[in-house]
């Protein structure tokens, strides 16, 4: 379940925010209404994606608070904002937000704004949950042999890269042939590693 921080200091629209996030996908959604209740919650709760109003009633604005945050702290980023000056836009991506959302809020803006990088985050959790699994079964070793023959090294290759004999680098193609469940024609591992590249880039 996704967790989504909300920083808006009308608490009118941040339960509107909630509710409709909500109905986008499931989520854990906290609501801070002031830079101090940020700072609060941002160690525990640790959200993934944060919706940051930039015209707080505060010490900081939004944009401020977050460059701020991100010196410690990952997540996805949208802005939520009545202002339309182009050098708040500009100042705002700086902190390359993964959307500007412009108010007054609806659900079909919400929606549209918030669902491509709701889908962002759940790919990048599904592919790091797949890596840990793959991680189960083969050996470090194993993962650094299969990441080489994703690049198209040859068993001597990669022999030289891990300074490993030749006939070390075929066993350990054998024992990865079986611990994945793949045949042992002789493209079996290629096939399966170009197949999935992008979840040893994960890693």
């Amino acid at each position: 379940m996704i967790r989504i921080l909300i920083i808006e200091d009308e608490i009118v629209i941040a339960r509107f925010i909630e509710q409709q996030l909500k109905s986008i996908s499931p989520c854990e959604v906290e609501i801070a209404l002031s830079i101090d209740e940020v700072e609060q919650s941002l160690p525990d709760f640790s959200p993934q994606l944060v919706l940051c109003d930039i015209e707080l009633n505060d010490k900081l604005d939004g944009i401020e608070l977050i460059k701020s945050l991100k010196v410690s702290h990952s997540f996805e980023l949208v802005f939520i904002t009545s202002y339309q000056t182009i050098n708040t836009i500009n100042r705002a991506f700086e902190l390359e937000p993964a959307n500007y959302i412009i108010k007054p809020l609806d659900e079909s803006r919400l929606y549209a704004g918030i669902l491509p990088v709701i889908k962002k985050i759940s790919a990048h959790s599904d592919a790091r949950n797949d890596i840990a699994e793959l991680q189960k079964q083969v050996s470090q070793s194993e993962l650094n042999i299969l990441r080489l023959i994703a690049k198209q090294k040859t068993t001597k290759e990669i022999a030289d890269i891990l300074n490993l004999s030749p006939s070390t680098i075929k066993n350990h193609r054998h024992s990865i042939c079986r611990k994945l469940n793949l045949g042992e024609e002789t493209n079996a591992l290629l096939t399966w590693t170009l197949k999935n590249h992008k979840l040893l880039e994960t890693g």
